[in-house]
Parts: structure tokens; sequence; C-alpha cells
């Protein structure tokens, strides 16, 4: 079993008591005349650092608790924490161009306001911070060295079908910030809010997707979410083999077995179940729920 330290589990509403060194600042949103909010460190060093862009979950916001944030501080980054629209029930948030121009103006005022070395941006989200994180590896302007998406939703649609199923909040969360009306989803606002239906970049950005193999069954986002895009990406990206694709075959077995698929060593202190690679992209299943492991998952980030 993993240790208290490194697993927590993510219910979007933590909240944090921020207390100095990270300052409350307000970014003046390039779209419309809604500045948003952000915590931010800018490092004491005096040669350039790198910039940890840490996002919130689906029905979190700036505020709430982040665990990586410590951690960037003690390794004297630089750190911004964007609100970029708050919780995703309205349409401007939800991965809206609203959002990700957001998460633009929180970097740019980074760059602008910290010591930032801009060859080493990193970007990290958990579920809904998942869900933006790959957003922004689809669409960002910005020279990003290295993205970690933890548990993430890609698709909307299959997600409100899932959330409807569960009977979940989720379901009416994504019907408002899909603009739907009476009780019928607007699925091309939906699959316009989905990465996995945008084109794919081809950037040198290091992707890595993470998920918990119980996810779906102990939480809110099924496995298949991360397995999908990843196998997207891969397609779109040129894999020739088989062996750089997630199989059907593989799939159901975690589907079914939720287990190893064969020894693939550890991530922290808990067992990979599987683990998939192509170019700079890369996918790691392991044993765990709808959850972050900070401290392997800040190690990645270096």
């Amino acid at each position: 079993m993993a240790s208290d330290k490194d697993v927590i589990a993510y219910d979007d509403v933590r909240k944090s008591n921020w207390t100095s060194p990270f300052e409350e600042v307000s970014i003046p949103s390039t779209l419309d005349d809604e500045s948003q909010p952000a915590w931010f460190y800018a490092s004491t060093s005096e040669e350039p650092q790198p910039l940890l862009v840490s996002l919130h979950t689906w029905s979190g916001d700036y505020n709430q608790k982040d665990d990586l944030a410590k951690m960037a501080v003690e390794e004297n980054w630089n750190y911004i924490h964007p609100n970029f629209r708050g919780p995703n029930w309205t349409v401007k948030a939800c991965c809206s161009e609203y959002a990700l121009s957001d998460i633009e103006d929180a970097i740019d005022y980074a760059i602008a306001n910290g010591r930032v070395d801009v060859n080493k941006i990193r970007v990290v989200g958990v579920s809904g911070g998942g869900y933006a994180a790959l957003a922004v590896y689809m669409k960002s302007k910005h020279n990003i060295e290295k993205i970690s998406a933890w548990v993430p939703l890609v698709d909307l649609e299959a997600w409100y079908n899932e959330s409807t199923i569960r009977g979940n909040n989720y379901a009416n969360n994504v019907m408002k910030c899909t603009g739907s009306e009476g009780e019928t989803l607007n699925v091309e606002e939906a699959l316009a809010k989905s990465p996995l239906h945008w084109e794919t970049p081809d950037r040198d950005t290091k992707l890595s997707i993470h998920a918990g193999v119980y996810d779906g069954l102990k939480g809110s986002v099924p496995i298949t979410h991360s397995i999908n895009f990843y196998n997207k990406l891969v397609d779109d990206l040129g894999a020739d083999d088989e062996g750089s694709r997630v199989t059907a075959e593989e799939t159901l077995y975690l589907l079914e077995k939720r287990k190893p698929l064969a020894e693939l060593g550890k991530i922290g202190d808990r067992d990979i179940c599987l683990y998939k690679s192509f170019k700079n992209i890369d996918l790691t299943i392991f044993v765990g729920g709808h959850e972050m492991l900070p401290v392997p998952g800040f190690e990645k980030l270096k």
C-alpha cells in the first residue's frame, strides 16, 4: 500500500490557507474584461528557474489546496496557480477559449514578473486539471517543456453519459458548461470542449499521462479516457507498430482484472499496471484510484 505522504484523494473541494511566500495576484484577460486571480511565487534565485503552472480540478478554483506548491518553493521554482474561470459549470470555463486564454495569460504574467527560464515551463493538473493540462498540450502557444496530466477526462460527451449512469452531479455540470438547454446535451459544444476531438500538434513537449486503474470504479473518470487520448496522439503522430499503442486486449484486461499486465516496476510505491510510450508521450496506468501521487509526480517534472 502507498504511504500517506504520497497519496491524496482528490475530492475537488479541498481549500488551503495560502500565505507568504505566495502572493495573490490579478491577471487581466486578453479576451474580455474579467481579470482572473491566481496565487504566484517568484523564485528568489539570481538565475532563471523553471516555472510550474499548476491547474485546479473540475470543481476547484485558484484557492484549492495544491500539494505541489510547497515542493516548488523548496526547489525555488517560479509557481502559479491560476483560476481560469473557476469551477467547470459555466460556459466560459471548461476549456473554453476564455479558460485556455487565461492559462496562457497566467504563463505570460509569471514570465513577466518572475525569474523564469522560458525553456523550462512545466504544466501539471489532476482530474479536471488534467483535462485542462491536455488542452494546454493541444493548443498552447508557449514552448512548454513538460506537461503532466493525472486521471484526466478528455471527452465531455462520453463523460456526460458515464456520469449520468453513475448518477452524480458532473452530468449537470457538463450540461451547464456546454450551454445545453432542457434535458438534451449540446453535443456539438461538448465535442468542441473535448481534447480528444481536437487536432493533434507536433511539438517537442514531453507529455506524461497517468491514471489509477480503479478509477471509474472508485472514482469519477474511467481509465478509458487516458487510454483513448494516448492512442489518439500516437496514431496522429504516426505510430506504425502495435507495441506503441494500448491494444483492445490490454484495455479489456485492465477493465476486467484491474491489475498489472506484467512485472512493470513501480511509480512511487505503487505497482505499474501498464506503461506505453511513443516519441515524447507516455502513459502510465498504476494501482490506485482517482488521484495524483504528489511526490513521484513532482519528481517527474524535474
